[in-house]
């Protein structure tokens, strides 16, 4: 049922969370109900969205969101926005002597920044911009629900993958002037100056850096009426990890019985990265999972490489996607389609479960790690049911790694949280003619939720299952990469033959998503802490402990990774390990 809006502040911490951020928070976007006569959505934006006003009188609906990032990484995009602009104030200038001001030229912008520049002006576009003209609107300006028509028009120009070099590159929403901080102390680019070790950005949270993040979240906090928690997205195989432990923990202790949700983010792989660096993203990943977990309701890690080690296996791969995975701009584009559904089930209108509750339901017994699987998109015909496109899947799941964790093998789940989103006007149960014998035990149901769970539970039979169906699909506005196979229709839906060319891009997708605990998870995590232990960190890697953690502190960080591990037993007692776990018992 309809309750109050619960709010949730989210919190991205480092470039490539910013990314993943960037594109989850357009498809927010794109879903935003502007009219007053149009109908309330499934999914409440008020939950992540606030309202204001700017000087000038004018509402503005900007994410309740902090993003950290270096210097240097912000190029075209101004650190207090542009939604506040009073323009330059030259009246604090005291000086009466002579002044010479050097100016550097802004960065140039790409084509899809340049036509969001002009419709923020209300400048009328050329044919050349658009292939249709629009008028404006009686107060000269235009509309939000005609930039995002306007902009629809044109998807299929912006080809920006040899052009997005940082997140804003493809921001198209405007922030709070109160959302970016940059730490101005370490670079985004070049070689010196990184932050590279866990240690640096642990050591990052105290003076100005934690002054200013205090600020921002007592700002966004007491705003709030009903806040349910905070949604954290953290870099994990830089120093952000070691941030994001602190952030995280100054939140666990500032805003204890608040859900924290926390995503770590890795991307497949780093520009000039070099052996010692691959050494350091491990040990960083490997701090990161550690104390990430201990400091948030739960823990969960969203990348599409093979593994988190030094030699991970192939990229994840789907079906129906034609994504590179050495792209930033794509891998997260992917990553944020999943979140969008993974992150439904606090932010619906109606029948909403809080942040709190879902981990609850999730890290029981210390469980606080848990795994993301996602079919992006769900392989679903156009005009078909759900039984059907469920049935043809049914020698394996249709959904992929999200965690670089593999599917378990022999049916063991503590816990799991499903969510179908986007199915529109799909048929969520077979339509068979009365007397007609039903082809498979799922035709023969009666609601959605009742085809989905039977389906899942013939995997896993024994697991407690949560799950949640929500006809609106992720909307897919410009500047989103059209990475989708020819397969698929403009609503993301399986269609019997290739569509001719020139057919309209792909605007929306439906997702099947998965968030698991269960025995897997310990294989993943004893990989994870045997890669750590597999050489002398004191030989290999002194400067990474020269800017902390200490030794003794590493040390103790491993013996809970392996203690962590270990929690993912099953329920009788037994163990899903390989037999090169066992000896690293011995």
């Amino acid at each position: 049922m309809s309750g109050p809006c619960r709010e949730v502040v989210t919190l991205q911490l480092g470039h490539y969370s910013n990314f993943v951020g960037t594109h989850w928070w357009n498809l927010q976007d794109a879903s935003l109900s502007y009219g007053p006569e149009e109908p309330l959505g499934e999914i409440q934006s008020d939950v992540v969205f606030r309202e204001g006003q700017t000087r000038g009188a004018h509402v503005t609906y900007t994410p309740r969101l902090i993003a950290m990032d270096l210097k240097g990484s912000l190029r075209t995009l101004r650190q207090e926005g542009s939604l506040y602009d009073a323009g330059k104030d030259m009246t604090a200038v005291t000086w009466e002597g002579s002044l010479l001001m050097h100016e550097e030229s802004p960065p140039a912008k790409n084509s899809f920044l340049e036509d969001l520049e002009k419709l923020d002006k209300g400048e009328i576009l050329t044919k050349a911009d658009f292939s249709s003209s629009s008028k404006h609107s009686a107060a000269g300006s235009l509309s939000v629900d005609t930039v995002n028509s306007r902009l629809a028009q044109v998807q299929k120009a912006y080809r920006l993958e040899g052009n997005v070099k940082v997140w804003s590159d493809f921001l198209r929403i405007h922030l709070h002037p109160r959302t970016i901080s940059v730490i101005h102390q370490y670079n985004h680019d070049g070689e010196a100056n990184r932050l590279e070790a866990f240690g640096q950005g642990e050591a990052l949270l105290q003076g100005s850096v934690l002054e200013e993040l205090e600020d921002k979240l007592h700002f966004f906090v007491e705003e709030c009426d009903y806040l349910q928690g905070f949604q954290v997205l953290c870099d994990m195989a830089d120093g952000f990890a070691g941030l994001g432990s602190k952030v995280t923990e100054m939140l666990q202790d500032s805003y204890g019985g608040r859900g924290i949700l926390t995503w770590g983010m890795a991307p497949v792989s780093h520009p000039n990265s070099t052996p010692m660096k691959d050494i350091y993203h491990l040990l960083n990943c490997t701090l990161a999972t550690v104390e990430l977990a201990n400091h948030s309701s739960f823990f969960c890690p969203l990348t599409l490489r093979g593994g988190l080690g030094r030699r991970p296996s192939s990229p994840t791969t789907f079906p129906h996607l034609n994504y590179d995975p050495s792209l930033w701009f794509h891998s997260s584009a992917v990553l944020a389609l999943a979140l969008d559904a993974l992150t439904v089930p606090y932010r619906l209108r109606n029948n909403s479960v809080p942040m709190a509750q879902v981990a609850d339901t999730l890290a029981v017994s210390g469980r606080k790690v848990v795994a993301a699987y996602g079919a992006v998109p769900f392989p679903m015909m156009h005009g078909s049911s759900l039984p059907d496109a469920l049935s043809a899947c049914s020698d394996a799941l249709p959904w992929k790694p999200l965690s670089a964790c593999s599917e378990p093998g022999d049916s063991q789940c503590y816990g799991q949280w499903a969510t179908f989103k986007g199915f529109e006007d799909q048929r969520l149960i077979s339509s068979l003619a009365p007397g007609t014998e039903p082809p498979t035990p799922l035709h023969s149901l009666h609601s959605g939720e009742d085809v989905l769970s039977s389906y899942i539970r013939s995997f896993y039979p024994a697991a407690p299952l949560a799950l949640q169906l929500v006809s609106t699909p992720s909307k897919l506005t410009p500047p989103f990469p059209q990475i989708f196979s020819q397969s698929l229709n403009s609503q993301g839906f399986l269609q019997s033959h290739s569509p001719p060319s020139g057919s309209p891009a792909v605007s929306s997708v439906p997702i099947l998503t998965s968030l698991q605990s269960g025995p897997a998870l310990g294989t993943w995590l004893s990989e994870l802490h045997r890669g750590a232990s597999s050489f002398d960190i004191r030989r290999v890697a002194p400067s990474f402990l020269s800017q902390g953690p200490e030794l003794a502190d590493y040390e103790e960080a491993l013996e809970q990774l392996g203690l962590l591990a270990r929690c993912y037993r099953d329920s009788s007692g037994g163990v899903t390990r390989s037999s090169s776990e066992e000896e690293d018992d011995d």
